[in-house]
């Protein structure tokens, strides 16, 4: 009688046992090469599982069904006080990491913008993204943070770079207008536009605007943007200034505040800020890519291996495991360039 009443118990206790294996195997087991950015969501259907599991477990109990309510009562007790009794900050950046990686406001490599805080995305992490600002320097954001604060994200197919600038009325604004665009054209950006953006007492102020396709170039561009602008208004002998300055110090009707041009280069070609300023994110964004091109190789190899003849099993399953190797080392470089870095947290 009591084996009777176990049975049911037993099986449905190994086939739960079983349906977790197969589960494990075929979201993580077999996919041992996957991030942790691809393998969390995987955790969070193993985790619902177990749940599912161990509930359907106590429903099968030889037990009363007043000892049943009881032992279902005291999981939800459990699993109440473990929210209860955590941080809710700690459960609120981890359900709005959730929230981000399901929206995808932005990539590992993209330059955003929130609140006072610009830089380069370095990483994705379950409880804050870390991003590289203009001065080097690593701030981990709290995922809290972004989702409650709009977020901007420059796009990868191209980015706007502006410069702003006063000039007095006696300057004709079609002359002006030219003249920036020829600078904004002279610095690389493309499709270039010119807006008059406020008619004030005493000056008129532009704003030059260009396209820039490769956004990695960003800071470099809106540098060549301003040189380009100065070297082109000094040159058709514009002076950048308001006329509110003569109030300060007399000049001649005829005198021009221009510096003098000079025939002195740098002695070498300055490196781009980004290769400096942008490393870590630079490298984080080189790595995710490489990683899901290794990924994509594994998964079509393994699609021939199943229809491979038996000569070439050998060939594809050693292929299949070098390129596993090379995600590991991957996967290690990433770890080991967190190490060293101090973060600054951002109050939110």
């Amino acid at each position: 009688m009591q084996l009777k009443t176990i049975l049911p118990l037993l099986f449905t206790a190994i086939g739960l046992g079983a349906m977790l294996w197969g589960a494990y195997w075929f979201l993580i087991g077999r996919h041992a090469d996957l991030g942790k950015e691809h393998k969390f969501p995987r955790q969070l259907v193993l985790l619902g599982l177990t749940l599912f599991s161990l509930i359907v477990i106590i429903l099968v109990l030889p037990i009363n069904d007043k000892s049943r309510n009881q032992l279902i009562g005291l999981i939800g007790l459990l699993v109440s006080g473990i929210f209860a009794f955590s941080s809710t900050t700690v459960i609120a950046n981890l359900m709005a990491g959730i929230l981000l990686r399901v929206t995808k406001p932005f990539q590992i490599g993209d330059f955003i913008s929130v609140r006072d805080y610009f830089g380069r995305v370095a990483e994705r992490g379950l409880f804050d993204t870390e991003i590289q600002s203009e001065n080097r320097e690593l701030i981990a954001i709290p995922n809290t943070f972004l989702i409650s604060n709009p977020v901007s994200t420059v796009h990868r197919t191209g980015a706007i770079v502006s410069a702003s600038l006063s000039l007095g009325y006696d300057v004709h604004h079609s002359q002006v207008e030219s003249l920036l665009v020829k600078a904004a054209e002279k610095s690389g950006l493309d499709e270039p536009f010119v807006h008059i953006l406020e008619l004030g007492n005493y000056s008129i102020t532009y704003r030059v605007s260009g396209v820039l396709a490769e956004v990695k170039g960003l800071i470099t561009a809106r540098s060549n943007l301003r040189r380009a602008v100065l070297e082109m208004l000094h040159g058709q002998g514009i002076e950048i200034m308001s006329p509110s300055f003569m109030n300060q110090r007399r000049l001649a009707e005829d005198q021009r505040i221009i510096p003098t041009p000079t025939d002195m280069e740098p002695s070498e070609k300055p490196s781009a800020a980004e290769e400096i300023v942008f490393d870590k994110a630079e490298q984080a964004e080189q790595i995710d890519k490489e990683k899901k091109h290794l990924i994509d190789n594994i998964q079509q190899l393994e699609k021939e291996l199943k229809e491979a003849p038996d000569l070439e099993k050998k060939r594809l399953k050693e292929a299949i495991e070098e390129i596993r190797e090379r995600l590991k080392a991957l996967e290690q470089i990433g770890t080991e360039s967190i190490e060293g870095n101090g973060k600054d947290e951002p109050g939110a």
